[in-house]
C-alpha cells in the first residue's frame, strides 16, 4: 500500500498508508489530517483540500485538468506550480512516499 507524507506548516509529518486508487484527500480524510477539509468530498467543486505537492514528486504525477485549474484558483492560498487538489491526485505504488504540503491557511 503506498505511503503519503503530509507535512503540517509547523513541520510536523504524518505519514499514512492507503490502498491503491484511494486519492490523496480520502487518505488524509480516513486518517484525520489536519488541514484537508475536503468538503465536497472529492468531487473537485470546493478547494479546500489543495496541498502543494512536494518539488520531488512533481514529475511523477499527471498534468492538471483544466476542471483542477480553475478550481485552484479558488484556494485560500495563491497556487504555484506545486499546487494540486490532493481529490485529484490518486494513489498506487509509484507514488509510494508522497509528500504533500498542507497550505497555512488550511491549519
Amino acid at each position: 500500500m503506498p505511503r503519503v507524507v503530509y507535512v503540517r506548516p509547523d513541520g510536523t509529518k504524518q505519514e499514512v498508508t492507503a490502498a491503491d486508487g484511494t486519492s490523496v484527500m480520502q487518505a488524509a480524510a480516513a486518517n484525520l489530517v489536519p488541514g484537508i477539509v475536503a468538503e465536497c468530498g472529492g468531487e473537485l467543486s470546493c478547494a479546500t483540500c489543495h496541498v502543494y505537492v512536494d518539488e520531488q514528486w512533481l514529475a511523477a504525477l499527471p498534468a492538471r485538468s483544466a476542471d483542477e485549474e480553475d478550481m485552484l484558483d479558488a484556494t485560500s492560498e495563491e497556487p504555484t506550480d506545486a499546487s494540486r487538489l490532493s481529490c485529484q491526485i490518486k494513489l498506487d505504488g509509484t507514488l509510494d512516499g508522497l509528500v504533500v504540503h498542507i497550505p497555512q491557511s488550511q491549519q
